[in-house]
């Protein structure tokens, strides 16, 4: 197949949507209908399409074809930092309250007048100070189990975490399995480590147990990412019969589980998790950006002692040790009580807002957890995204599209909205923005 058929097929319709010919929203025919009209295979046809699906200029939409994209919703959108200047930005979930600049300044005056403060100004262990391991593993023991302080590595936020375990544990090319909507983080470490994501079925953010078996054996799965406990992004909590089942699988097809927390604690009765369950093969990973302030970047690993050389090699690879300046500070918080009351604090105000969101929405379908900062709202009937999403910034609102959270080959019609940290006002007005959008006709219209 000569490669310059399918890259001169791109260019005259990369040209056709540049001038406008073809506008955001044109239907394009199918990869078959367009192979036929233009005279060439179908497998050059397909290599055309992709080769503009890698631009960002079209879009394939699950049951409705492929569209022109509006390159004025940035590709990137809910997964990179976009400038938000002017904008109410429901697309990054935030926490806060009037009172933690107080709980910092409180915090540094304790640090300041502790005894060795010039210790913090050394290289630390890689995985942590000791005693700080010993307590950040008596707080996560209270969800997790008895957590043994020498499985455990402080790191720079859950991100890091994510890191960690994709470059100390996996291989370029192996085949991880997630939930078709996932955390668009994991999805970016996965990129950079050329790691191949393997979307297994399920229902509402709970995974198939049957369709998990299916993959592992046709995909030759080497690890599995999930958040079983308040799932990003659609709030689900898998309860623990499916969490055994899953285990079951994993310990028959030997797969590598790696366990996101990052909103877990927003679960006031969660089941076990899967680290207390399976030991042996879960890396769990855990910050504290959503329950204190996504600025402060602390978080955890737990993993198998066996892995544990390796995930510090990653450590001083990456980052040496985390901040031990705010590793204290966070400790010191866990110590006093702070921590829980911040995070007491987050689960009412992200029950405030669901209820608020609940109200001005009304009977919209939309999934999310009873204490989230965040919901997600599938499109009714034909409705697509992309209109929706661009007539938003145009009013002032950022959202998240579902193509930032979907790792299969057609995103579904859908967006996420951050309540965390948005003035209440802002949010409200949003809110009413929002549902008179998704009753308008040039929403729905298919163009």
């Amino acid at each position: 197949m000569p490669k310059a058929q399918f890259t001169h097929l791109a260019e005259k319709l990369a040209a056709d949507i540049d001038d406008g010919t073809l506008p955001p929203g044109t239907r394009l025919p199918t990869h078959r209908a367009f192979a036929e009209g233009q005279g060439v295979a179908l497998a050059t046809a397909t290599r055309a399409y992709g080769e503009l699906q890698k631009r960002g200029l079209i879009v394939g939409e699950r049951g409705r074809g492929v569209f022109v994209r509006d390159t004025g919703v940035p590709t990137t959108l809910g997964i990179e930092q976009a400038a938000a200047d002017g904008l109410i930005d429901l697309v990054f979930n935030m926490p806060g309250d009037a009172t933690d600049a107080e709980m910092l300044r409180a915090g540094l005056k304790r640090l300041a007048s502790a005894g060795d403060l010039e210790a913090m100004l050394r290289y630390q262990p890689h995985g942590g100070r000791s005693h700080e391991r010993r307590i950040i593993a008596a707080h996560a023991g209270a969800r997790l189990g008895q957590i043994d302080p020498d499985r455990l590595l402080i790191t720079s936020g859950g991100q890091h975490g994510l890191a960690m375990a994709a470059l100390g544990l996996l291989r370029r090319g192996d085949a991880v399995g997630t939930d078709p909507l996932t955390y668009p983080g994991f999805k970016a470490v996965a990129s950079l480590q050329g790691l191949s994501l393997v979307p297994v079925d399920g229902r509402d953010g709970i995974i198939d147990i049957d369709a998990l078996e299916h993959r592992c054996r046709r995909d030759g799965l080497r690890a599995l990412y999930l958040m079983p406990t308040v799932q990003n992004p659609l709030g689900a909590v898998m309860d623990e019969a499916t969490r055994h089942r899953l285990i079951e699988v994993a310990r028959r097809h030997d797969l590598l589980l790696i366990e996101d927390s990052a909103y877990a604690f927003l679960e006031t009765d969660p089941p076990a998790s899967l680290v207390e369950i399976a030991p042996e093969r879960t890396v769990h990973v855990a910050g504290f950006s959503k329950s204190i302030a996504t600025g402060l970047r602390v978080g955890y690993v737990v993993a198998p002692e066996r892995y544990a050389e390796r995930l510090t090699r990653v450590v001083r690879a990456t980052t040496w040790n985390a901040p031990a300046l705010v590793t204290a500070l966070v400790v010191g918080w866990i110590e006093d009580g702070t921590l829980a009351r911040c995070e007491d604090a987050r689960r009412r105000d992200g029950a405030e807002r669901q209820r608020l969101f609940r109200s001005i929405l009304g009977d919209v379908p939309a999934l999310s957890h009873r204490n989230a900062g965040f919901a997600w709202l599938p499109l009714a009937g034909r409705a697509r995204v992309e209109p929706l999403v661009a007539r938003l910034k145009a009013k002032g609102i950022a959202v998240s599209p579902s193509g930032a959270y979907d790792v299969t080959e057609a995103a579904p019609q859908a967006i996420r909205l951050a309540f965390g940290g948005v003035v209440k006002a802002d949010l409200e007005q949003a809110l009413e923005t929002i549902r008179t959008e998704l009753s308008s006709p040039a929403v729905r219209n298919l163009r």
